[in-house]
């Protein structure tokens, strides 16, 4: 196919060289969109003949997709200029996003590790506090070895003594990064470097003279252990390509992980994304040349597992579809086991052992809840926590007396706390300054009926007072998929929208977590369809509720929330006036062959499978886009860097549905350079993304262009 000349006149030229066409929503007027060519290519899916025009927009690298980007840049960008709010979001955004944060910490005896960005700072850096109350300092600043403020650090593991600690250098938002080595006590990064690559687990030595670590390529996830000062390139293989006699292969992810006694290198292996089945298998360090025994293989079931006083406690959700917590005894079947906490009417979330004690995160409505047992399974009291919000589990080893677990709320910036096991005393460690008065505002939770009958629950913020008369914006995000839960997560973007006098909503939908491993398994494959019902289902609660109306209502998603979001474009474009789809799914016919869709399998199922196309062809927004219809105004937002879910789909989506809507409604490609599905962009580039994601929103829900 040749070059579209007309992209790059568009390219070079911005905007100048079109007649003014459309859409003055937001009190200027914007031009047609670029012409991006309609080249057919067509598939034959078990006799159903399937017709692609952009085909060609699935190839990154070649001139015309490049000029295809820079065209769409350069229409967002005029979109962009003319957005009188624009100044005073990027304004407001610059107070809510430079503020100091926290990460939990990680405690090795006295000190502890954490990541810690001050305000006015680009990326976190790694601190260490030498004890309780101490002053920190700082270990490792990626400003200092990079002048791109979009690398950022992370800790992966510290070693047994404290003395060393392994970090990951990743660039903008690609999952792919490289792990460094550095030494606390001489001050300097090590000469040992994992190259770059996805890592799943990064974990000491007992003795701290090497690492193992997990790595993907394009057969699968593969164990390793480096001995430091030595050679990568050398590492031998600890575990993978085959067990028992059974190929493990590309959807197979393992991590590896050490018990908190240091005796046993654990290796989870998750058969999937999510997983079906999951298998542990461990291997005794005490003994050298030993080989891997099993916890639990074969069982299509789901598994954690912790080893504290010579025991293994086990969660899953075999025969529990809300999980339950065992004692287990290794190469036996689960039945045998014996049961530490048994199933209950709420979904365990997570569980993790400290100070001789069980701590359990359970979902008790989509609010955390989190429980105490001995070791023998009695109950030991609860740990309390300030209303709603998102509870991290506790995080701590078993020999710890003290952990730590961080607390927030849509209306809540992040605060950590430290618990101390034996009293039960609750301190706090470090509180995110934003400049937030959570007093102004309410959050509360109702039940809807979604098409099939299906309670179903969502959450709803908004300043204290707020009229319901239909009138207001509101700004409503979603998920429903992977056995994901969706809590009251902080997040600026939110902030801002609610300080300006917008409603927040958020529905937890099916394909969750949020009630067990049912309510995922109604979201997943065939039933993919209830997710979707139930987002409707909200949007029509919020507008018969008087919160907003459809000219007024917004709605944002990212990832398989970018294939809700497309869902909702094509199937009920009435119901919206905005929509940011971010980092989407949407052409659910050819999603496997790219990145990492093969693992989403487990999830969505695979067109190459017959049963499974005719569901998938039913929903899949590319393939649903109906030419004349009119869509609301639509922001796709992705970048070069995601390396997750191939950004492809927002390119091929938005040509198409640039030619098809009727609507004269702005359809937009946001395509950022740095930007990826992983976190790690600096906070100027996160602050310049969200920005535009909010000029788009409000603009395209205002009630008139004054109030631009």
């Amino acid at each position: 196919m040749r070059i579209n000349v007309f992209l790059l006149l568009y390219a070079l030229l911005g905007t100048t060289a079109w007649s003014q066409a459309i859409h003055s929503r937001g009190g200027f007027t914007l031009p047609a969109p670029p012409d991006a060519e309609a080249v057919p290519v067509t598939d034959d899916y078990f006799g159903t003949k399937i017709v692609d025009n952009y085909r060609w927009l699935e190839n990154a690298d070649s001139p015309e997709t490049k000029a295809f980007i820079d065209a769409q840049n350069a229409y967002t960008e005029r979109y962009m200029e003319q957005a009188r709010i624009r100044p005073r979001i990027a304004d407001d955004m610059d107070a809510l996003e430079h503020v100091s944060s926290w990460k939990v910490p990680v405690a090795r005896g006295n000190d502890l590790f954490f990541e810690k960005m001050l305000a006015g700072e680009e990326q976190s850096s790694i601190y260490v506090q030498h004890g309780w109350g101490e002053r920190d300092k700082r270990l490792i600043d990626p400003a200092q070895f990079s002048r791109d403020p979009n690398t950022s650090v992370g800790l992966e593991d510290v070693s047994r003594d404290g003395t060393l600690l392994a970090y990951e250098v990743r660039e903008g938002g690609a999952d792919e990064s490289t792990v460094r080595i550095f030494n606390v006590k001489t001050g300097k990064t090590l000469e040992d470097e994992l190259p770059i690559g996805i890592y799943l687990g990064v974990a000491f030595t007992p003795d701290g003279k090497g690492l193992f670590y997990s790595r993907m390529d394009q057969r699968g996830s593969l164990v390793y252990e480096h001995e430091l000062g030595t050679r990568v390139s050398r590492d031998p293989l600890v575990f993978g390509r085959e067990f028992r006699g059974e190929e493990l292969g590309p959807s197979d992810l393992m991590l590896p992980y050490l018990s908190d006694d240091y005796r046993y290198l654990v290796i989870q292996i998750d058969r999937g994304v999510p997983p079906k089945r999951v298998d542990i298998v461990y291997r005794d360090l005490t003994r050298p040349g030993s080989y891997f025994d099993v916890l639990i293989w074969g069982v299509d079931s789901r598994f954690s597992a912790d080893y504290v006083k010579g025991a293994w406690y086990v969660s899953t959700d075999y025969k529990s579809p809300n999980w339950r917590i065992l004692k287990a005894d290794p190469g036996i079947m689960p039945d045998a086991w014996t049961t530490i906490v048994p199933e209950g009417p709420y979904a365990i979330e997570d569980f993790n052992i400290v100070g001789g004690k069980i701590y359990v995160n359970r979902i008790h409505d989509v609010k955390t809840e989190t429980s105490v047992y001995a070791l023998d399974g009695q109950p030991a009291g609860a740990v309390e926590h300030n209303g709603i919000g998102l509870v991290t589990t506790l995080a701590g080893r078993a020999t710890d007396r003290y952990g730590f677990y961080s607390f927030e709320s849509f209306i809540a910036p992040p605060t950590i706390y430290r618990l101390d096991t034996e009293t039960g005393k609750q301190e706090m460690f470090a509180q995110s300054k934003v400049p937030f008065d959570s007093s102004q505002y309410e959050l509360k939770q109702v039940f809807y009926t979604s098409k099939d009958g299906t309670r179903v629950p969502m959450f709803i913020a908004g300043k204290k007072g707020l009229k319901q008369d239909g009138t207001e914006r509101l700004l409503m995000t979603a998920y429903g998929g992977f056995n994901l839960s969706q809590l009251t997560e902080w997040r600026p973007l939110y902030a801002w929208w609610l300080e300006e006098g917008g409603w927040f909503a958020l529905p937890n939908l099916r394909g969750g977590g949020e009630y067990g491993e049912r309510w995922h398994e109604q979201g997943m494959f065939d039933k993919k369809q209830n997710v979707f019902d139930d987002f409707y289902a909200a949007a029509e609660y919020l507008i018969a509720n008087k919160y907003t109306s459809p000219e007024h209502l917004a709605i944002y998603g990212g990832s398989n929330g970018g294939l809700l979001m497309g869902a909702a474009i094509t199937q009920r474009p009435e119901l919206f006036s905005a929509v940011d789809c971010a980092y989407p799914l949407l052409d659910m016919l050819r999603y496997q062959k790219f990145e990492q869709g093969p693992h989403w399998m487990t999830e969505y199922g695979s067109a190459d499978n017959e049963d499974q196309f005719r569901y998938l062809l039913k929903y899949s927004p590319y393939q649903n886009v109906k030419k004349g219809t009119s869509y609301p105004a639509v922001l796709f937002f992705t970048g070069a860097s995601d390396t997750r879910v191939d950004p492809l789909h927002a390119r091929k989506m938005t040509a198409l549905l640039q030619a098809d809507s009727s609507s004269g409604r702005p359809v937009l490609l946001h395509y950022s350079v740095s930007g990826g599905h992983s976190a790690g962009v600096g906070v100027e580039q996160k602050i310049q993304d969200v920005t535009d994601q909010l000029t788009f929103l409000w603009t395209e829900t205002g009630q008139a262009a004054a109030q631009k």
